[in-house]
């Protein structure tokens, strides 16, 4: 840390913190005898807290975000060099960057065409489920207005996107939720024997029982699907083989609009644009946010297909026939600035490829720590998105409490690594730890967090 602040500065900080700020996902009571974490300052893949502690980012700001690592200069210059010359217009207007990080995503994406912007992935999940329920309505006379997420999948914090939630316990204490929001099962193969699955072709299988949902509900009543590419929060799960193929020609069959949540794994995170585009899969719409500007500017998006845009382009007489939304903050132009410099450094750094490479390398890493410790029951993951879900024991394949899964965050913590876990979130099943450093991650940089968990796990377990 450079010092820019004084310990006096630093203590005044502490204390409107305590007095005043409420934060995210944090019970304050603990702040009766001790101090919150406030972090000062970031570089690279490492920040600094008010004590002048360095910690190894292991999770990209907490939540999957800085993917393009602390401090970079360039971002920060073109967002203030746009805010001088147009801050702000609302978003029935267009602006210059708006126009051209469009022009640049859409690039990136054959098949969709069109940019909504917004501020925040639960918003841009909002926007996709209002277009679907508007659609529903133009054409279907209000009837194919339902909308399908799956068990453990994460949309937002929100009513509706909460409806839409497959993690009960994000959910709890916050119903009754919004209507017309159906739930399917989940597609994570190490819990097959949980589903009553088979042991062969469990890609395929799990797709069947999306199916079989569509039928119980009726198929003219489902307007759209809404999944995660690899499920995220829910505990890194990556698709089984013969999945995303088969969900699509459901979809097709029963003409379900594919809704595409790339909130978390959008922009390089897995080491290709959109982590859809492992699998070969056409969606109609794709959500994103974090990782668009790395966190340098807020921002979110709504991409659809023109098959999609053009349902709401037409001359009738009725004057409610148009998309009527806004988002006050989509017409902020620090958003798409901060996004342009963003995907020019991933080009530029070749952090694909080295998301690719590094996602590799650490999955052997993580392999050969499950050699060792037999806590780990599973690792998973796809690019530099990795979990490890941690098991009381290996043959039964209990999970870990959730108090010993937090245990080793916190012992990484302590170590001066940041890393992530399941928390708080899916019902006896928040054991799974979770990596997302930045796109800009080394060798080195990958060594510490696994020196770290090694630890951590021989610590809390043995």
């Amino acid at each position: 840390m450079d010092g820019t602040y004084s310990q006096n500065d630093l203590s005044h900080v502490v204390d409107a913190d305590k007095a005043h700020v409420w934060h995210h996902l944090v019970q304050h009571k603990q702040f009766e005898s001790k101090d919150p974490n406030i972090i000062v300052e970031g570089k690279g893949m490492r920040v600094w807290n008010q004590a002048g502690k360095e910690h190894l980012d292991a999770v990209s700001g907490g939540v999957w975000t800085v993917n393009v690592g602390y401090g970079r200069e360039r971002i920060a210059k073109a967002v203030y060099d746009q805010l001088l010359r147009m801050n702000y217009f609302a978003g029935a207007a267009g602006s210059v960057p708006g126009a051209l990080f469009a022009e640049q995503l859409i690039a990136k994406m054959p098949g969709l065409t069109r940019v909504y912007y917004c501020n925040s992935g639960s918003e841009a999940n909002e926007k996709a489920f209002k277009m679907v329920r508007q659609i529903a309505h133009k054409r279907y006379g209000g009837k194919k207005n339902k909308i399908l997420f799956r068990d453990r999948d994460y949309h937002g914090t929100t009513i509706a996107c909460l409806s839409a939630g497959g993690q009960d316990e994000r959910g709890a204490q916050y119903g009754p939720f919004t209507p017309g929001f159906v739930r399917v099962p989940h597609c994570l193969e190490y819990r097959a024997a949980d589903q009553g699955a088979p042991t062969e072709g469990y890609g395929e299988w799990a797709a069947d029982q999306i199916e079989q949902v569509i039928l119980a509900e009726g198929p003219d009543t489902i307007g759209a699907i809404c999944l995660e590419p690899v499920t995220a929060g829910g505990g890194v799960i990556t698709p089984p083989e013969g999945y995303w193929q088969k969900v699509q020609d459901i979809c097709r069959k029963y003409d379900i609009l594919l809704h595409i949540d790339e909130v978390v794994c959008g922009v390089g995170r897995t080491g290709t644009w959109f982590g859809y585009q492992h699998y070969g899969i056409e969606p109609d719409f794709v959500t994103m946010a974090k990782g668009v500007a790395s966190g340098y500017a807020a921002i979110a998006c709504c991409v659809t297909s023109e098959r999609v845009f053009d349902l709401f382009k037409d001359d009738a007489s009725d004057p409610l026939n148009y998309f009527r939304d806004i988002s006050t903050f989509g017409g902020c132009t620090a958003g798409p600035a901060a996004a342009i410099e963003n995907l020019a450094i991933i080009e530029e750094e070749n952090l694909l490829e080295n998301t690719v490479e590094m996602g590799d390398y650490m999955m052997g890493c993580l392999l050969e720590l499950a050699d060792k410790h037999r806590v780990i029951g599973n690792v998973r993951g796809k690019g530099l998105f990795l979990g490890a879900e941690l098991v009381a024991d290996r043959d039964t394949r209990e999970p870990a409490p959730e108090a010993k899964v937090q245990a080793v965050v916190g012992d990484c913590m302590a170590q001066g690594v940041i890393i992530g876990a399941t928390n708080r979130s899916v019902p006896g099943y928040n054991n799974t730890l979770c990596y997302s450093p930045a796109l800009i991650a080394t060798k080195d940089d990958i060594d510490q967090i696994i020196a770290a968990t090694d630890s951590a796990l021989t610590k809390v377990f043995g």
